[in-house]
């Protein structure tokens, strides 16, 4: 039996662009928190991607652009985390999976794990070459994979779950 998935595109002339965009910020201030109770946690599961990712997709790429931009800021403002030097590179990376994420939805109307699979993918490859253009170095994208193929996997599981159940 197949269940139908509602996917959705908000418009920034909705209020419920904000309020979802203000609901996933929310989120990634909660979740990272608890991440972090976990030696690395924060780079091993990725809790602001996975919020990113599951929001853009489900919602469109307009919700995810706003809570990629405002979650790693408001997060540093209140928590200091991003750290000020890696604030543009998580904003970029999480703009990268808002767009990749939401644009995918929105072209192929289907939540499928290979589909999510290739967004990730792609996302981490668009994100880790923005990365290397902004700090030069590569050992941090290339951790991305060795030791946060735990959160890439956490993100493709995640959204499929909210957007086949949510």
């Amino acid at each position: 039996m197949e269940k139908s998935v509602k996917l959705y595109t908000l418009n920034y002339d909705e209020v419920k662009t904000y309020l979802w965009a203000a609901f996933f910020v929310a989120c990634n201030m909660v979740l990272p928190q608890v991440c972090h109770l976990i030696p690395q946690g924060g780079i091993i599961l990725a809790p602001l991607s996975l919020v990113i990712l599951a929001g853009a997709y489900k919602l469109g790429w307009k919700v995810g652009l706003l809570a990629a931009v405002a979650s790693p800021l408001v997060n540093h403002l209140v928590f200091g985390l991003p750290a000020w030097g890696m604030l543009q590179v998580m904003t970029l990376k999480l703009v990268a999976i808002a767009l990749v994420a939401g644009l995918t939805a929105k072209h192929f109307k289907k939540t499928t794990l290979p589909l999510l699979i290739g967004v990730v993918l792609a996302a981490e490859v668009l994100g880790g070459l923005g990365e290397l253009a902004l700090t030069g170095g590569i050992t941090a994208t290339i951790a991305d994979f060795t030791i946060g193929w735990p959160g890439l996997l956490l993100q493709v599981i995640g959204t499929y779950l909210v957007c086949k159940y949510l």
